[in-house]
């Protein structure tokens, strides 16, 4: 394959690719620890204080599940767009929404309207779309050798912008920090480090796409990957394990921060400092355990423990009394979920054909994308039954999907056993 671009070229290319994703996920985990306090406490003064306890949890739930929303919707579509248009075209395009969202967002703070900050997470959710750019963008520039390698660079700036964006959200609205900090403070640093972004692209990332494809351009793709992973008889069952392993895992992810206001009474620079305590541990875990455990198991064989494992974990969130001891919780999830996000990725990229890898991939991330947008809504609705609900259903939904995993593994090995 010959290179797009020369050696120092595709090096600052990859640079450029890696600090835009870095700076993207700084700029959506700032958001995490504001918002559930923002709704959820009346001393924040967005919603009316006669609104119930019930009522806010509900509404953060739908507002939650706006932003991935909107990117299962046009995470495709923008995908599509630069195939035809462009890498950086598109891409700036998805960093301008995201810029022009954080604004809206505090706008709407400000002006302490729920409508607004609904059409901000719209916006801001079609621009965060943008991973099937970076990765196409990636794909342009690399050949069979390099591939795996530049793709891990997508999933090393995950991890760093998880550790940093939450904790710089809560620090930055934390007024005893700085006394004008409040809740719109990280919304305008989200939006700064998007212009940064904007300007780094516009100077150091070189179109990638050599030649324009003519793909269809929808915003229901999502929904057709859906239906085609579904009814796919070879890979349903794959598909439905990830499936239930994603829901259940994002249970946890966008709703936990429910559980530590409600049962913990923490603040947003607690949470901000726990989600990066998690982001730590995901990323140690990535770094040692996942690389070791490839070179001694396949994919199959970590993940029928691996997926179990994380299950267990989820279940022990709802066994602490005291905050403390969520923390020593957290190293068994980021143990069994460092290995288990990896070679769940890897054993459908396995089961594809060489010439349906992008496709495969495609109808992949469409699952993960639904899988995102359904916890949030549900999880509402049942943590007003019980707070400890949406974990107890976590780790179910993930026991599920190690069911289905065991049975698709078992089903592929079959054929080799005789």
């Amino acid at each position: 394959m010959t290179s797009t671009t020369t050696p120092p070229g595709r090096r600052v290319l990859l640079a450029t690719i890696f600090f835009t994703i870095f700076l993207d996920l700084v700029g959506v985990g700032i958001a995490t620890p504001i918002i559930a306090p923002l709704v959820l406490r009346p001393e924040s003064g967005l919603l009316p204080a006669d609104y119930s306890e019930h009522s806010r949890t509900i509404l953060l739930g739908f507002l939650i599940a706006t932003f991935s929303i909107a990117g299962f919707f046009f995470g495709p579509l923008l995908g599509a767009l630069s195939d035809r248009y462009g890498r950086k075209r598109v891409l700036l395009l998805s960093l301008s929404a995201s810029l022009v969202g954080y604004l809206i967002f505090a706008l709407g703070i400000h002006w302490r309207d729920m409508t607004i900050l609904f059409i901000s997470r719209i916006v801001y959710g079609i621009g965060g779309a943008n991973i099937p750019i970076i990765q196409s963008a990636i794909s342009d520039v690399s050949d069979a050798e390099s591939r795996t390698k530049n793709f891990g660079l997508v999933g090393i700036a995950f991890g760093l912008g998880f550790i940093i964006g939450p904790a710089l959200g809560g620090e930055l609205a934390n007024s005893s920090v700085v006394p004008w900090f409040n809740f719109t403070t990280p919304f305008l640093a989200a939006a700064l480090l998007t212009l940064v972004n904007i300007l780094l692209v516009i100077r150091n990332f070189p179109e990638t796409l050599r030649y324009p494809i003519q793909r269809p351009i929808s915003p229901f793709t999502g929904i057709a990957n859906l239906r085609q992973a579904f009814t796919d008889s070879r890979l349903r069952i794959l598909f439905f394990a990830v499936f239930f392993y994603a829901i259940g895992f994002n249970f946890y992810t966008q709703f936990f921060q429910v559980l530590l206001i409600k049962r913990f009474d923490y603040g947003q620079a607690q949470i901000g400092r726990y989600f990066a305590y998690v982001g730590v541990w995901v990323a140690l875990m990535q770094g040692t355990v996942v690389r070791r455990a490839a070179n001694q198991y396949t994919s199959a064989q970590i993940l029928r423990v691996s997926v179990l494992g994380l299950a267990v974990a989820l279940w022990l969130f709802v066994l602490p009394t005291r905050s403390w001891q969520l923390f020593l919780v957290v190293p068994l999830m980021a143990f069994f979920q460092g290995l288990t996000s990896p070679n769940s990725t890897t054993i459908v990229s396995q089961s594809a054909d060489a010439q349906e890898q992008g496709k495969i991939l495609g109808i992949n991330q469409s699952i993960l994308s639904a899988a995102f947008a359904i916890p949030p809504v549900i999880a509402a609705y049942i943590d007003t039954i019980d707070i400890y609900l949406p974990i107890v259903v976590a780790g179910t939904l993930v026991f599920v999907g190690w069911l289905f995993f065991l049975r698709f593994t078992s089903a592929e090995a079959k054929p080799s056993a005789g």
